[in-house]
């Protein structure tokens, strides 16, 4: 082995550039391949991501996949879950949209106003806030929640069972996945 000396690049005063012997057995030529030097770094992590990122050079590994199957079940639960949450938002919502209107005092405008228009000498005008006080709206928001509930989880495992009967007539979904570096 020779080592020679080369000039300095600012990582240490001892840059040395070593030959390792290399031989080509079919034209029987020798010669030495120069090795770059060893790190001054103890850290094997470095030389562990060089050498997995030579391997992956351009290539990128696809795996093409078909969702023949999907468990009602499981569908089931999502739905279920999801229309809870998509449940709740809705009435925390109308309950939340029914404060700022009443606070922006937009039912006493619109009440007074209807009940302008709906009195007689002989009977009192129609009241708008005995038919859409905070709590028959509240309570209205919470009926359609659990509706929602109902309707959504059946509808989601309805169509799972659907797409079950279809995917074994027709072969479901193609999925092309792709490795990403």
């Amino acid at each position: 082995m020779t080592s020679s000396r080369q000039p300095s690049t600012g990582i240490g005063e001892d840059d040395v550039t070593q030959s390792v012997p290399v031989s080509d057995p079919s034209t029987g030529v020798t010669g030495s391949t120069p090795v770059p030097p060893p790190s001054v770094d103890d850290d094997p992590a470095p030389q562990r991501r060089t050498s997995s990122a030579a391997r992956r050079t351009g290539k990128v590994r696809k795996a093409r996949l078909r969702l023949l199957r999907v468990e009602p079940w499981s569908v089931m639960k999502s739905a279920f879950v999801l229309s809870i949450a998509i449940g709740i938002t809705f009435v925390v919502a109308t309950a939340t949209l029914w404060s700022i209107v009443d606070a922006a005092g937009v039912f006493e405008v619109v009440g007074g106003l209807i009940t302008d228009l709906t009195e007689s000498e002989g009977t009192a005008g129609l009241e708008v806030t005995d038919y859409i006080g905070f709590s028959r709206v509240v309570g209205l928001a919470t009926v359609i929640a659990v509706v929602d509930v109902v309707l959504l989880t059946a509808l989601a495992t309805l169509f799972a069972f659907l797409y079950n009967l279809s995917a074994a007539l027709l072969g479901g979904f193609e999925i092309t996945l792709a490795e990403d570096d």
